[in-house]
């Protein structure tokens, strides 16, 4: 029987630990908050920024929104960005990516104050997660498909372990997550050659392309387990992963739904990236 890894689940069990270390942290004298920067309006931003907000509330997290206009030029923008970054109450700050393409988003990357860089946006915080120092924060997407593996007490250790997807959002820093934990892991990408015989030989097959149903059954094999952290719009405007879920789901020992899987789990970590960010700046220690 296939097991639907939900991650509302997975959100769940971290809601008490956080709202605890949130709750110590007051008693110190210390409100986390995080910043979330938005330049326009995009329907996907409001959605996920609304999500966000619902969380860090549900833990006793401040949230305050910045937003700018979408006509906004580069130096204004960068002034405005520099006040969030320099506020002492902002422990961790979300900015809404990618930018209008007027606006050059590597200046704004090299702005950003590494102990706020919550979804390692800069390259400090990459870099950290690239040689696997646990004092940086890896992107909230890529942490959360991890926890979701070890709720539903799947160990990747030694395993075969497929990613199709090689962003620098989820592919990558996903990647050298699962490296550290001793997995054996495949990149593929646009162009791997036979990609459902690569992914078939996978015993953890986690799909980040950005492309809508592109995993069918042919891509599963018997028991594998499925994690599907795309994000998209089907012809009939329903929202869908990168898997083929009707189609996977029999072959699949363990599968997660979109929506409803790893993005319910995404708001948890960035929660807990802000506790971890308001004790750095504080010198608090865990």
């Amino acid at each position: 029987m296939t097991v639907t890894m939900k991650g509302s689940e997975v959100a769940a069990a971290m809601k008490e630990q956080l709202a605890q270390e949130v709750g110590q942290l007051r008693e110190s004298g210390v409100a986390p908050t995080l910043a979330i920067v938005r330049v326009g309006a995009r329907p996907d931003d409001l959605a996920y920024e609304r999500g966000a907000m619902k969380r860090m509330e549900s833990v006793g997290i401040g949230c305050q929104v910045f937003e700018f206009p979408e006509t906004i030029g580069q130096k204004e923008f960068e002034q405005g960005f520099a006040a969030v970054n320099q506020n002492p109450g902002i422990h961790g700050i979300l900015l809404f990516r990618p930018l209008p393409r007027h606006l050059d988003e590597e200046a704004v990357k090299r702005m950003i104050d590494p102990l706020k860089d919550i979804d390692s946006m800069g390259a400090p915080n990459i870099a950290k997660v690239f040689s696997g120092d646990e004092t940086g924060y890896a992107p909230c997407t890529a942490e959360a498909v991890m926890h979701v593996l070890r709720h539903y007490g799947i160990d990747v250790q030694g395993k075969r372990v497929t990613v199709i997807g090689r962003s620098m959002v989820v592919g990558k820093p996903l990647t050298m997550l699962l490296i550290k934990q001793n997995a054996t892991v495949t990149v593929c990408h646009t162009r791997t050659k036979d990609l459902a015989a690569t992914c078939r030989n996978a015993e953890i097959l986690i799909a980040a392309a950005g492309k809508a149903k592109m995993v069918t059954a042919d891509f599963v094999s018997e028991g594998a387990v499925v994690i599907d952290v795309g994000i998209n719009v089907d012809e009939e405007g329903k929202l869908c992963g990168d898997v083929d879920f009707d189609a996977a789901a029999p072959k699949a020992s363990h599968i997660t739904p979109v929506p409803g899987g790893v993005g319910a789990v995404t708001s948890s970590v960035l929660a807990g990236h802000v506790v971890r960010a308001a004790r750095y700046l504080h010198g608090i220690p865990s």
